[in-house]
């Protein structure tokens, strides 16, 4: 059985709307650029920090809500920059920590929910480990081994 997405069966009320999520992405983003690790990575690749809080607000909208504004690739959008398993590790703690302070307990679970799973698609994409693991192996299968 394939497990349904975090919010399928979420009650109505455990739901952010849009202008939670914007508050949030604005936030989080305002913080994001002050962080000592996670600022000078951003900072490097925004150019724009209106435009790409707009378009976080649409990519979380998208997700959550199934608004389909989101028009992108994460995972292209992601492959240039020099981001680390660390960075990872950080970024979710950030956003849990922002969410925690702007959603009801119930969103805020929710929100961490769809962050948890697109933070580790986005690893194991990347080719990154999970937090505390080695390398990812990208090449070639290695041979089964038979005991």
């Amino acid at each position: 059985m394939i497990p349904s997405a975090p919010g399928a069966d979420a009650p109505a009320d455990a739901i952010p709307t849009q202008e939670q999520l914007a508050a949030l992405v604005d936030r989080f983003y305002d913080r994001i650029r002050a962080h000592p690790d996670l600022g000078p990575v951003f900072n490097a690749a925004v150019h724009d920090w209106p435009e790409h809080k707009r378009l976080l607000t649409s990519f979380w909208s998208s997700v959550i809500l199934r608004a389909g504004t989101y028009r992108g690739n994460p995972m292209q959008a992601h492959r240039p920059h020099p981001i680390t398993t660390q960075h990872f590790v950080q970024w979710l703690a950030l956003w849990r920590e922002t969410a925690d302070e702007l959603l009801a307990p119930a969103q805020a679970e929710l929100v961490h929910a769809y962050a948890d799973r697109i933070g580790r698609s986005l690893r194991y994409g990347l080719g990154l480990p999970e937090p505390g693991q080695g390398p990812v192996p990208l090449g070639p299968r290695a041979p089964l081994l038979r005991g």
